[in-house]
């Protein structure tokens, strides 16, 4: 009896060494089948091009299939917690960025995941700013005019906003940061303006071409055509450098409010508890990936910004925008729709 025992404690733990030996291996054939990057929006949109042209590199790089799989919903809140919930082998990726990541937090504490903790993150892949746009029609003609009808003429102007998008984020800063700097200053009355929602960008650009509404913020990439067009007039941009597809129009932080920003962004990030040597091997491919002329003039293109790469610099990005966003959203009092 004692020897059966003895055998059988003797097998559990060879069997045990086996086991432990497979991750290994499966990290060492990482990736054996296709690999599922989880975009929480829509097809068609700025984050779903992103992953796509992302899925693209990595199949060359990897040698192996990346899928775009789009579960759209909630602001990106619904497939981002679906990705949370994933098994952690390295199969399932997930696309990051500035509304599921950042400024989800601020509007929901109980989301039921947290984006430093339940994630790794790997690489941030693209950043671009928004663009203060106004109607052609409209008598504003720079930054500051815009800003000295505002102060003067509390309420008396509408913009047009989709509720949480990073466009309403960056106008809810500009207003935050306009009203500090008019404290203690006689003649200012605040920086207060009527928002006007809507449940999308297409329908919010489309009343902004019309006149319905005058101004907006909207992504440097989807304001170009019209900006060139002459339908638009591009006033200022929300990144801390100018944009080059728009080397003329001033930044917020060089017209008066020091170190504004207020950025869209994307990343791809992997699922807590992916083996470490996955993790690396992903990194390494997204720095290659992330470094290629082909990679960076796609993204310059359109007036994107090839961010910093490797994982801590894109782990300390996401920390600030949380902290950044949950503070603004308090500020306001934003409340999740």
């Amino acid at each position: 009896m004692k020897l059966l025992l003895k055998l059988l404690s003797l097998g559990a733990c060879i069997a045990l060494g086996a086991n432990m030996t497979l991750p290994v291996a499966a990290q060492d054939n990482w990736p054996s089948k296709p690999v599922k990057i989880i975009s929480p929006f829509p097809a068609g949109g700025t984050s779903d091009i992103m992953a796509r042209m992302l899925a693209e590199a990595l199949s060359k790089e990897l040698g192996q299939q990346f899928i775009v799989d789009n579960i759209g919903g909630a602001g990106g809140t619904i497939g981002t917690l679906r990705a949370a919930k994933a098994t952690p082998d390295g199969y399932t990726l997930l696309q990051t960025g500035v509304g599921q990541n950042a400024v989800a937090h601020g509007l929901d504490p109980k989301l039921g995941y947290d984006s430093m903790r339940d994630f790794v993150h790997i690489s941030q892949v693209h950043s671009g700013p928004n663009v203060l746009v106004v109607n052609a029609a409209t008598p504003y003609r720079t930054f500051a005019e815009l800003v000295e009808f505002v102060r003067k003429n509390p309420g008396k102007l509408n913009y047009g906003y989709t509720h949480a998008a990073s466009g309403h984020m960056a106008m809810e800063l500009l207003k935050q940061r306009a009203s500090e700097c008019a404290k203690g200053v006689k003649e200012c009355n605040g920086f207060f303006m009527v928002g006007i929602p809507y449940r999308g960008g297409g329908p919010m650009m489309q009343d902004l071409l019309g006149g319905q509404i005058p101004l907006m913020f909207i992504n440097q990439d989807v304001a170009l055509p019209h900006v060139r067009a002459g339908k638009l007039r591009a006033l200022a941009v929300t990144s801390t450098q100018r944009n080059p597809l728009y080397p003329d129009v001033p930044t917020i932080a060089e017209s008066g409010f020091a170190g504004f920003q207020a950025l869209s962004w994307s990343g791809l990030s992997a699922i807590k508890g992916t083996p470490q040597g996955i993790v690396d091997k992903l990194g390494a491919s997204m720095d290659k990936i992330m470094g290629s002329p082909e990679i960076r003039q796609r993204l310059e293109s359109v007036g994107f910004v090839v961010p910093p790469a490797g994982a801590k610099a894109y782990s300390d990005f996401v920390k600030s925008e949380i902290e950044l966003w949950t503070r603004v959203i308090k500020t306001g009092g934003i409340k999740p729709e």
